[in-house]
């Protein structure tokens, strides 16, 4: 377990904000490198705005491939962050940063693994490795990454909170959407009759659209921002909310709602409505009886661990690996409290997650 630790702990000193991981990219390359793995790059930066490309690599092994992932992002404040080890077992950050376990725990559990069956000589299936760009800048760098290179199947991405035995098996449609509310500006005191005031129709639309949950739905309007100054009659108004749902029929449909109630909103205030939406990700459900799923509930009892399979509203990579016909879950490496200053994991999480991840390679 002291590598394991010692690895998890360096690589928390490593400096590695959304869009600038390059000093990680280049870590985990050295890394892979001393366990005879050869790394490689792919040109997602040209589109993902990222220092670097999404990190890949392959293990020959036996049987069927299957793939691995985890981010190499952590969320801000995320540099000079450092791993403080207690009695307990307990890691922490030293207070003034997140610790980095979302997602380095996971890619510290996929370094350990590596390094015991080079080490023990154990066969084991084929290994892919993706290491991705911006994942909390909702997925960017996956997004440009070129899934026909991939041989897997059957992915497991390490890249969520709770107990390690925790593994997601579906997540929703996530839509983010837009809407431009353009009025007509004039003086509010000299001559408002002749303004159309675009805070009004946005705010008369944002009213009638029923946020939090529904079902297997949820909306949430986000941001708002218009106008000028107090004595001016604004003339634009922006609207900014998504839609999450495990139905991506459903999803759409919201969104249609949504779109339709600004649109009445805007008629009756005699503004102009301009409403985009943008995809984010894919809705998916990993099937019971799906390979993954058979093969993480023996994994975790070979460990002693009892699986537990879970929804999640939160989306992944797996959303898009999924997307492209690849199968897995998202499972738990040891990361609690993330996207906080008080996040945490401890070192028997870390060395059950090895435990785990280990079985799952080696076919068990």
């Amino acid at each position: 377990m002291d590598r394991l630790i010692e690895t998890f702990c360096a690589l928390v000193a490593v400096d590695s904000p959304s869009y600038g991981e390059r000093m990680m990219c280049e870590e985990l390359r050295r890394r892979l490198a001393e366990l005879g793995i050869e790394a490689h790059e792919d040109d997602s930066a040209r589109t993902s705005g990222s220092e670097c490309g999404n990190l890949c690599a392959f293990v020959p092994g036996e049987g069927e491939p299957l793939l691995l992932s985890a981010h190499m992002d952590t969320v801000s404040p995320a540099c000079g962050k450092r791993a403080v080890v207690h009695d307990d077992g307990t890691i922490t950050s030293a207070g003034e940063t997140v610790l980095g376990a979302d997602c380095l725990a996971g890619v510290s559990v996929i370094l350990e693994v590596l390094a015991r069956l080079k080490e023990r000589g154990a066969p084991h299936r084929p290994i892919e490795l993706v290491f991705d760009t911006a994942e909390e800048a909702y997925c960017i760098g996956i997004q440009s990454f070129n899934f026909s290179t991939v041989r897997s199947k059957e992915v497991y991405v390490l890249d969520l909170d709770g107990p390690v035995g925790r593994a997601a098996w579906q997540a929703p449609t996530m839509i983010s959407f837009r809407a431009e509310f353009a009025g007509r500006s004039t003086h509010a005191a000299f001559s408002p009759e002749l303004g159309v005031h675009a805070l009004k129709a946005a705010c008369l639309g944002a009213s009638r659209v029923p946020c939090g949950r529904a079902g297997e739905t949820t909306v949430n309007l986000g941001t708002i921002h218009g106008g000028k100054a107090d004595n001016v009659v604004p003339d634009l108004c922006v609207l900014t909310g998504e839609v999450r749902s495990f139905s991506d029929p459903a999803a759409r449909q919201k969104l249609a709602e949504i779109e339709a109630i600004f649109c009445r909103a805007a008629e009756q205030t005699g503004a102009k409505l301009s409403f985009s939406s943008t995809d984010l990700c894919s809705a998916y459900h990993t099937a019971p009886e799906s390979r993954p799923v058979q093969a993480y509930s023996r994994a975790c009892r070979a460990a002693g661990i009892e699986p537990q399979f879970v929804s999640t509203y939160g989306g992944s990579v797996n959303n898009h690996f999924a997307a492209h016909g690849i199968e897995g879950l998202v499972i738990a490496a040891g990361m609690n409290n993330c996207h906080g200053v008080h996040e945490y994991t401890s070192c028997r999480e870390l060395a059950r997650a090895a435990q785990i991840v280990e079985a799952l390679v080696c076919g068990i």
